[in-house]
């Protein structure tokens, strides 16, 4: 293979950090140049810096430099490898960390033997897959009971800036029912991948982690590799070794950045906001790599979307929200139960779970919706009943037992703590349940309401 490769000397001009090269169309046939695939760019003075082919236009090919054009001048050469960016995939790379090309930065053993495999490829054929069924336990109330997620599910954390996002995802990958958990970190800084990094150690699970980190000091165009990296490991994982694999990924936004700042560099005419036209393409394209394999493991994919100026509307979490099986809204510390939803949630709610569990889940949302409208009633001074002060309490409840993102509980004690919490504010009569499931799980002697007559 070495012999076929061919050197380009004809640089066209330099971009920002995008370099465009002559290739002329009958060598180009027969070295097959592709939309994708890696080159070699070496400098006057012997300097060798890597770059991937970002588009071609017969005879211009333009190549986005990893680590930046600056010292490249228009004498440099090109190589083309004629492959795209690989990863390293086996069992040695559990419990290891690599940046956005795929190489190891913990300082750990040499992984350069290892079996490598192309990232990008096509998602799943329909054929393969079956229907998500399988819950996977998070111990974090408001998702597995109000927002279930389910094995194979894509769902963004829709967010802004400030929040806690980051350690809640990290407390997400400790915690998840996953035999794998691959990290894939977009723009992070120091502070933010470093405590990722400690929190999977200090639990214990770093063992069956596997992290690709982009920092914010990092070339621009590895953050647009790193979600491929995470996803070539996990479909390897889940259809090689019938892993259920659970992908992080933080921060999506940061990932639609870097896009638009290459299709700025690419001169490409942009759409809303300044985003390139194919951002709901290139979202979804990786996105829709989440798969329950009908003959092997599964891969589901949990993200953070921020929100610039909490605006949902804002491009990326607009696409976002058309492309993926629902969302949870974290704001103020707490998951919003009116903003978030999983629609995959009635495939596993009463069929995986215990039998009370819809019954239970939805009438504490109607009890903390009416709980809503008896505090606006109090902030506006009118008169309230006896029944809206139950209500006050039940939310005031809700919000210190189930919303707060840093309680932690199995799904069926918090189910038994859902019934404790209507036994502390209301009557059996006003729960309008199945009686069935009242006489069975109601626990009369916490019965606070009927003991405050």
């Amino acid at each position: 293979m070495v012999r076929d490769l061919v050197k380009y000397a004809r640089v066209l001009e330099i971009v920002g950090d995008t370099l465009k090269v002559h290739v002329p169309p009958e060598q180009t046939r027969a070295t097959t140049v592709r939309f994708g695939d890696l080159a070699v760019i070496e400098g006057a003075e012997g300097a060798r810096s890597l770059a991937q082919v970002i588009n071609i236009d017969r005879s211009e090919v333009t190549l986005q430099v990893f680590s930046g054009t600056k010292g490249i001048s228009t004498e440099a050469t090109a190589t083309f490898l004629g492959h795209p960016m690989q990863t390293p995939y086996s069992d040695n790379i559990l419990g290891r960390v690599f940046d956005g090309a795929g190489t190891p930065i913990d300082g750990g053993p040499d992984l350069s033997s290892e079996p490598r495999y192309a990232i990008g490829g096509p998602s799943v054929n329909p054929v393969e897959r079956i229907v998500p069924k399988t819950m996977i336990r998070t111990d974090v109330p408001m998702i597995d009971i109000f927002n279930t997620l389910v094995e194979s599910q894509k769902i963004p954390i829709f967010s802004v800036s400030g929040e806690p996002y980051n350690p809640f995802l990290a407390r997400i990958g400790i915690q998840a029912d996953a035999d794998i958990v691959v990290f894939g970190g977009l723009g992070l800084i120091f502070d933010d991948y470093h405590t990722f990094r400690q929190s999977f150690e200090d639990a214990g699970v770093f063992s069956r982690t596997v992290m690709f980190v982009n920092q914010a000091s990092d070339p621009l165009v590895e953050r647009l590799l790193v979600p491929d990296m995470a996803l070539a490991v996990a479909e390897k994982f889940a259809v090689e070794e019938g892993k259920r694999v659970l992908v992080l990924l933080t921060d999506m936004t940061a990932y639609a950045d870097a896009m638009k700042e290459v299709g700025i560099s690419q001169e490409r005419v942009p759409s809303n906001r300044g985003y390139m036209g194919d951002l709901y393409s290139q979202l979804a394209r990786r996105y829709e790599k989440a798969c329950d394999f009908a003959k092997a493991g599964s891969v589901t994919i949990l993200s953070v979307t921020t929100m610039p100026g909490n605006d949902v509307t804002h491009p990326v979490p607009d696409n976002t929200g058309y492309i993926t099986e629902g969302q949870f809204y974290l704001h103020s510390g707490v998951i919003d139960p009116f903003g978030s939803l999983s629609r995959l949630k009635q495939n596993v709610i009463g069929k995986a779970t215990r039998e009370d569990h819809g019954q239970i889940m939805n009438t504490m949302i109607r009890f903390y919706s009416e709980a809503r409208d008896a505090a606006q009633k109090q902030a506006m001074a009118f008169e309230l009943s006896d029944y809206d002060h139950d209500l006050l309490r039940f939310g005031a409840l809700f919000r210190e037992r189930f919303m707060d993102i840093d309680v932690s509980l199995p799904l069926e004690e918090a189910l038994d703590l859902c019934w404790a919490t209507l036994a502390e504010c209301f009557r059996p009569e006003q729960l309008l349940m199945k009686q069935a499931l009242v006489d069975k799980y109601f626990p009369r002697e916490a019965d606070g309401a009927v003991a405050a007559q």
